[in-house]
């Protein structure tokens, strides 16, 4: 999914423990733990099963946008997901 350059610069920074917290809002339930992975996965309203798998280290945020981008893909939330998850402002109302 390609986002906006300005909804990029307020996802740059997300940790580990934001983006966790959004998948559980969202509705994503996790599975077993593995060694610091986590999957999570979702089916959505067609029957379709997402699955996403979380590297988590405590309190580091995503400074990799290749990785964050794969992550976000994988999800496939849209801008509006984002907004309604509070993880951005919308696109109008962000700060420059």
């Amino acid at each position: 999914m390609l986002y906006p350059s300005d909804v990029w610069r307020q996802l740059k920074n997300i940790s580990v423990e934001e983006l966790i917290k959004a998948l559980k809002r969202d509705g994503w339930v996790a599975d077993k733990t593995k060694s610091g992975k986590i999957p999570y996965r979702k089916v959505m309203s067609n029957g379709e099963v997402r699955r996403v798998v979380i590297h988590y280290h405590p309190g580091k945020t995503y400074r990799s946008a290749k990785l964050l981008k794969g992550l976000f893909r994988d999800i496939g939330w849209s801008i509006e997901d984002l907004e309604k998850l509070k993880f951005i402002r919308s696109p109008g109302k962000a700060k420059r």
